[in-house]
């Protein structure tokens, strides 16, 4: 009686996906890799440019206070046997607030980055998704995936988005 039911259910599920694979043949589908646009277009690296840029000086400036707490620890590790006990607490802490300082300057910075990166990424997933809709309405897509398992080329179109995106004319409104 279970296995009768078993097939019947299965004839029912199969004659039922056939009319569905039928249409299935019908639909265009497109998919869109964000990781690749993220990569490659044209703002996306002016993006990265332009934090770099605006980065840069704080980075050098922790990288030389870095450097300096590092030769205070060395010195202070160096000379520390003939230092009386008062000078080398002294100058023990001196070593440990010029790390902290560091540490909070470096922790600081990295958050502030990754404000910034947030920001720059959003104005480039903005426009991307801008054209993704313009090629999805233009080209009368059914359906475009930005996120997949397996994709053929045949349905990737992001070298088309990141083309779009790379001319100024993008007709996104930027």
């Amino acid at each position: 009686m279970k296995i009768a039911t078993l097939y019947s259910l299965a004839a029912v599920a199969a004659m039922s996906l056939a009319p569905v694979s039928a249409s299935a043949q019908d639909l265009k589908i497109g998919y869109v890799s964000l990781d690749r646009v993220l990569r490659d277009a044209a703002p996306a690296k002016a993006a990265q440019a332009k934090l770099e840029a605006e980065f840069a000086k704080r980075e050098k400036e922790i990288a030389e206070l870095g450097a300096k707490v590092k030769a205070a620890a060395d010195k202070f590790e160096k000379d520390a046997l003939t230092m009386s006990e008062s000078d080398r607490q002294r100058r023990q802490r001196e070593v440990y607030d010029l790390d902290r300082e560091v540490q909070r300057k470096r922790r600081e910075y990295q958050e502030e980055l990754n404000q910034r990166k947030n920001e720059e990424v959003q104005v480039v997933l903005d426009r991307a998704n801008r054209v993704i809709k313009q090629i999805y309405e233009t080209e009368k897509f059914d359906l475009i995936l930005q996120d997949a398992v397996f994709v053929s080329a045949r349905v990737d179109i992001t070298d088309r988005v990141v083309k779009a995106l790379s001319q100024p004319a993008a007709g996104t409104g930027k």
